[in-house]
């Protein structure tokens, strides 16, 4: 399995490069060699000897309980595998390099027709990858599955028809002293940026010596070991709040991957939960803690010294309400804790569509604007800030837009945990002493590595399963007086 590892891994930094400093003529012979140590790393994953190696542990005597239940995952994996050829695998990977690189000359067209075509062929495997792996009821209940085991539409449907009243509600209920809220200039030069972030990543306490960080078009964290993770953002020199909390974001991700534990390198206890408790992970660094009054106050400290006459006369109040602003807007990742989920929501909605055949791919733009405009009534002006802003779909990545929302609601219960463990973390958060939360995080969650889905691990560490009401609470506490702008 280290070996399989090595494969998957060293292919892993050929994507890694495509998305960061490839050559633009470079697509195609990198598309080939992505390809190649694809199918390799499937050939060797879909050995009879491994299979029969693994059958004949499963049922050994003398095992640890984690050795068990890595032999157990591994199996599963190993059956899971095998329904792909070869082939498959070689032509799915393929066109998924064809199909970023289609996106990206898509952005700089600011027009999905652009890449249109190459989706259309990558939606069209991503069916035939359905029934490759099966589901009972839903088509895309297949891709679910493969971003958090277990998860299906009705589980879904279920939680999403939970939480959109709540989100309306409190939408509602602040709207009217959005206008009250101060302007702040968030305009900042791309070097301060960049130091910036870095800074709050080093507090966060990102490791770089086991990472770096670097600028790609769409901000990711791809990992290669504990020892080796990446992280990126983007920067937009008239608003730095987006390369902020998309640094505290992608942090919060980094961090759980050099909190694997290093010796169960190429094995299911040496992976992440599920993408769901990924993202748990990712929102917690950027919401509850990000978005914190405490740090709020921290981040003004530092900005009060890069602009001191910008930042030194802005009350922390008026800072942390404008940091908390909630406005219904085109850019997902820019988007407040509220408004946030209707992004999210849309997207599923959509990828059910678009997978079962109700939805024409020609017809996605014209949906997608009819949806904010009646989810967010806001009018989508350009392809850019539409259905082009993501990356996911040119990586054949449905089924995980659902894990940002339910990892959402798996941070809150998490930090809601931690913070009845740790009275003082206030204090904490507004000093920069982040290792009281990053201990409980690597004592709590990440050495547990696949050893618990997503619901048993929320079980364990909060004492309950996933619970939408503990996200009420939370943003109800947060905005129970309108709005943060109101309340001391």
């Amino acid at each position: 399995m280290t070996r399989i590892a090595d494969i998957r891994y060293s292919n892993a930094v050929l994507q890694w490069d495509q998305e960061t400093y490839l050559p633009v003529k470079s697509a195609e012979a990198r598309g080939q060699q992505i390809a190649t140590l694809s199918e390799l790393a499937h050939e060797q994953f879909s050995s009879p000897k491994l299979g029969g190696l693994l059958n004949e542990l499963i049922n050994a005597e003398g095992l640890t309980e984690r050795e068990r239940k890595n032999i157990s995952l591994t199996l599963e994996d190993y059956n899971k595998n095998n329904k792909y050829s070869g082939a498959f695998v070689r032509k799915m990977s393929e066109q998924i390099n064809r199909t970023f690189h289609s996106w990206m000359d898509a952005r700089k067209a600011n027009s999905f027709a652009v890449m249109r075509s190459e989706l259309y062929k990558l939606l069209e495997l991503k069916k035939e990858e359905s029934y490759i792996l099966g589901f009972e009821k839903h088509i895309y209940d297949a891709h679910l599955n493969e971003y958090d085991k277990g998860v299906t539409v009705d589980f879904t449907d279920k939680i999403f028809g939970e939480l959109k009243p709540i989100l309306i509600n409190t939408l509602r209920s602040i709207e009217k002293s959005r206008e009250s809220a101060v302007v702040v200039d968030w305009s900042m030069k791309k070097d301060l940026q960049w130091e910036l972030g870095m800074d709050i990543l080093k507090l966060m306490g990102f490791d770089f010596t086991s990472g770096r960080q670097d600028i790609s078009e769409h901000p990711f964290t791809i990992s290669f070991h504990p020892s080796d993770v990446r992280i990126t953002t983007r920067i937009n020199e008239s608003d730095c709040s987006g390369m902020l909390w998309s640094c505290i974001h992608e942090g919060g991700h980094g961090l759980y991957e050099q909190g694997l534990p290093p010796d169960q390198y190429g094995l299911p206890l040496g992976e992440a939960s599920s993408l769901s408790i990924h993202e748990s992970q990712s929102r917690l660094w950027e919401n509850n803690v990000g978005r914190s009054r405490p740090f709020c106050d921290l981040l003004l400290t530092k900005l009060a010294q890069i602009f001191p006459e910008r930042f030194s006369n802005l009350s922390p109040h008026d800072f942390y309400a404008a940091a908390n602003i909630v406005q219904p807007s085109f850019i997902r990742t820019e988007a407040d804790e509220v408004t946030y989920h209707h992004h999210v929501m849309i997207r599923y909605e959509l990828e059910k569509e678009l997978l079962s055949g109700t939805l024409q791919l020609e017809d996605l733009p014209f949906y997608w604007n009819q949806a904010y405009k009646v989810d967010l009534d806001v009018i989508v002006p350009d392809d850019n800030l539409g259905c082009l802003q993501d990356v996911h779909w040119s990586h054949g990545s449905f089924g995980y837009f659902p894990t940002y929302t339910l990892g959402s609601l798996y941070a809150v219960q998490f930090f809601d945990t931690y913070v009845k463990s740790r009275p003082g973390w206030e204090q904490d958060v507004a000093v920069g002493n982040f290792k009281p939360l990053k201990n409980w995080l690597s004592t709590n969650i990440y050495p547990h590595g696949r050893y618990y889905n997503s619901l048993e691990l929320c079980n364990k560490c909060t004492g309950e399963s996933l619970n939408t009401s503990r996200f009420s609470s939370y943003l109800n506490e947060k905005f129970k007086s309108n709005s943060p702008i109101e309340h001391e």
